[in-house]
């Protein structure tokens, strides 16, 4: 899939990824890829940037966790952020509904009698 597919739809992705609950950065890339079959492979300079801004704008939360000797920032989603994350499917499902109702017409129209 092409690496632009995503874009306008990366805060969507990664909302959705932490919807389960807390994750670091590379076990979210992880989730996306996992969940799209392989399709979606999101880099990490991509998704950084992202989630600085959605934490940001208040819809993730993070902190700092240690493994071993290294330290790695998990996020999680607010409730401001659970809220966004339902708005995005909303507005997802009407998108693929209006792209499918021309790309897949159920039935072809009939000419007007």
């Amino acid at each position: 899939m092409r690496a632009d597919a995503v874009r306008g739809h990366l805060d969507g992705l990664l909302l959705a990824a932490l919807e389960g609950g807390p994750l670091h950065g590379y076990a979210i890339i992880a989730a996306v890829q996992e969940r799209s079959g392989g399709a979606l492979e999101l880099r990490t300079g991509t998704i950084y940037p992202a989630l600085t801004k959605l934490e940001r704008l208040g819809l993730l939360r993070s902190t700092w966790d240690s493994v071993g000797e290294r330290r790695r920032r998990s996020y999680e989603l607010t409730d401001a952020g659970r809220r966004r994350l339902a708005s995005e499917r909303s507005a997802w499902e009407e998108f693929t509904a209006a792209i499918g109702s021309v790309l897949n017409p159920a039935a072809p129209p009939h000419p007007a009698s």
